[in-house]
């Protein structure tokens, strides 16, 4: 039986309804109404009539745009554990936050506080805005956060500043094999790893990134900035193609050596519906001090 895992502590953040596709979606005090995939059933009332503020509408090319039928700020914030985020109308339907991930945040952050460790090293891998990255470094641990966009790392420095944060996280702009391969050959080792892989992607000078054909041998170069014995390691997908044990079974395979305990999971959020919508699939590696 898949174990789904909801991030139900929100209180800036919520799925007001979902149908036809979309869902609408409460951000502090902003409603957005955007596609979601896995919404394949009807919705019960046209959610367009509930006035969302901004609308993302797809087009025929594969891509899209907002479109804002209220008063819509430029960027405001999201609250969640001590957490201060950034929201944005994006491109590709996003926001900025994945706000299903608070299941990972806390389970994080309690792995951290638990350990008993001082600074626990933690490598935050195609990290993107930052919320793992916030989130451990408000539990105490020393972060280095890489992401190839040299946007979404200076947004990430941003939530942190806005969360208190002004020492404890290195921001990196590299490709994240690039920049692995370069913390082995130095010597580095991590306490924890995060991993939050795109489906598909390209690096900054145009290195490819297909998550099925290089995830598996990713991972395995990964294992090798571990220190002696890890705290964690931990594998978020949104492809839809891959089942959540796949993540188990990559990290199975890599870190058998490694004493600790392994599960998957899906990550989702309750609904206005009274449903969780699924939003990704995790799978972790708890190491045994």
């Amino acid at each position: 039986m898949v174990v789904m895992k909801t991030a139900d502590k929100w209180t800036d953040y919520e799925i007001i309804a979902t149908g036809d596709g979309m869902k609408l979606e409460r951000w502090a005090g902003v409603t957005l109404l955007r596609p979601d995939p896995q919404i394949i059933w009807h919705a019960e009332k046209d959610l367009y009539s509930l006035n969302p503020d901004a609308v993302y509408r797809r087009n025929d090319r594969g891509g899209g745009l907002w479109v804002c039928r209220g008063k819509v700020p430029d960027e405001w914030s999201v609250s969640y554990g001590g957490m201060s985020l950034a929201v944005k109308l994006m491109g590709f339907k996003h926001t900025g936050v994945f706000p299903e991930q608070a299941v990972n945040w806390d389970e994080m952050s309690s792995l951290i506080k638990k350990s008993g460790r001082e600074d626990v090293k933690v490598l935050n891998l195609f990290a993107y805005t930052g919320g793992a990255s916030v989130a451990c470094a408000k539990a105490g641990a020393v972060v280095t956060h890489v992401d190839a966009a040299k946007g979404m790392v200076e947004r990430a420095g941003k939530n942190a500043r806005a969360s208190g944060i002004e020492r404890g996280i290195r921001y990196i702009v590299d490709d994240c094999g690039k920049f692995v391969a370069r913390e082995l050959r130095r010597g580095n080792r991590y306490d924890a790893v995060i991993m939050d892989p795109p489906s598909y992607g390209r690096g900054p000078s145009g290195e490819m990134w297909k998550i099925e054909d290089d995830l598996y041998d990713f991972v395995k170069l990964t294992t090798g900035v571990l220190c002696e014995k890890p705290l964690f390691f931990l594998i978020n997908s949104y492809t839809t193609g891959l089942a959540p044990a796949v993540t188990e079974d990559i990290l199975r395979l890599t870190l058998k050596d490694f004493a600790g305990d392994f599960e998957s999971y899906e990550v989702g959020l309750p609904t206005g519906d009274g449903i969780v919508l699924p939003c990704g699939a995790s799978g972790l590696f708890r190491g045994i001090s």
